[in-house]
């Protein structure tokens, strides 16, 4: 009789429980983790992240800063390249310029400029996405601006098994991560692993395997790449979607593994559509794979705007299910993919 594989016990929990998880576990295996942010300590953090914590770790390791982005940055970089291990909560992602100076020219390059001498084990964690209410200050998409700093790697979990995964991954990593949440994601529950589960950082996932178009895509749009999906499985049209996880390093063999296999790719960006992310991918494919293309890359990604207040502006600047359904039929033959 074959030996049964093993399986890892799971339990459902929304992502920023699995994200406390994460953390909770590494700070109790790691005196050298700590926390800190704006409001992470009583109040629990704004999200929820860290609730509890300053009563199970105290408040050595769990600071409330002041509402300064570039000094709580500034201290993580200061404490990590002298061998802690500071895991940062900035609240918005609109916020990370503020500490630009801290996170690019410093955080980033030490190891770099030290001749591999000094890591900078940190993690910044920050939530993001365009949404109602949230307006020009609060729900930017500005991931696709930090690929463009080497020595950064960019995490941005998908489901609460990845955002517990690919947070201790994270935090055990020498070098920066900057850890993107998506508000449409906290909600989303499903299945994590117990005990010490990690993902690695720099690997792409096949979330829906398909044969006539690979949607490459990251963060909430996956939601809406596998929605309209589902819309065209009934018109007879097979998607591939592809979910990044992580922008830096970014895995182009599966980009590319499955956009050789479908030859027709759409890629879908929550960011802006003029010098972003969609813009950097959809050169990968072109570049790579020309020859074997039935059609030009297609790009939907967000209106070069700020973030508008008013619901129904949001809803125009960013990209949609119908946005992405119509422009695979403008992309299919007749209503077929061959």
């Amino acid at each position: 009789m074959a030996n049964a594989v093993s399986v890892p016990a799971t339990k459902e929990m929304r992502m920023q429980e699995a994200l406390r998880e994460a953390l909770r576990s590494e700070m109790a295996r790691d005196e050298r983790v700590f926390v800190m942010g704006e409001d992470v300590g009583l109040f629990g953090g704004a999200y929820g992240v860290t609730k509890g914590f300053v009563q199970e770790f105290g408040e050595q390791r769990v600071l409330d800063t002041p509402i300064s982005e570039s000094a709580i940055v500034g201290l993580a970089v200061g404490s990590a390249i002298n061998g802690m291990r500071p895991v940062v909560e900035i609240q918005f992602a609109d916020l990370l310029p503020l500490a630009m100076d801290q996170l690019a020219s410093h955080g980033a390059r030490y190891h770099y400029m030290t001749g591999g001498r000094v890591n900078v084990p940190m993690v910044i964690r920050t939530k993001f996405a365009t949404r109602a209410g949230g307006g020009p200050s609060h729900s930017s998409c500005n991931h696709g601006a930090f690929i463009h700093f080497p020595g950064l790697k960019i995490a941005m979990p998908t489901t609460p098994a990845d955002a517990k995964g690919m947070m201790l991954s994270a935090i055990r990593d020498p070098n920066p991560v900057l850890f993107f949440e998506s508000h449409y994601l906290y909600g989303v529950r499903g299945p994590v692993p117990d005990g010490d589960y990690t993902v690695p950082i720099g690997k792409a996932v096949v979330r829906r395997p398909g044969k006539d178009l690979t949607i490459v895509t990251c963060g909430g749009m996956v939601l809406k790449a596998d929605a309209a999906a589902e819309q065209l499985q009934a018109k007879g049209i097979d998607i591939e979607i592809v979910d990044l996880r992580s922008l830096a390093p970014l895995d182009k063999e599966t980009i590319l593994t499955s956009v050789a296999k479908t030859k027709r790719a759409l890629v879908l960006d929550e960011g802006p559509l003029i010098g972003g992310l969609s813009a950097e991918l959809a050169a990968l494919i072109q570049e790579n794979l020309f020859s074997d293309l039935k059609g030009p890359v297609v790009r939907i990604a967000a209106q070069p705007i700020p973030p508008p207040h008013s619901p129904p502006l949001v809803d125009a600047m960013i990209p949609d299910v119908d946005q992405v359904v119509d422009a695979v039929m403008r992309m299919a033959e007749g209503g077929k993919l061959s």
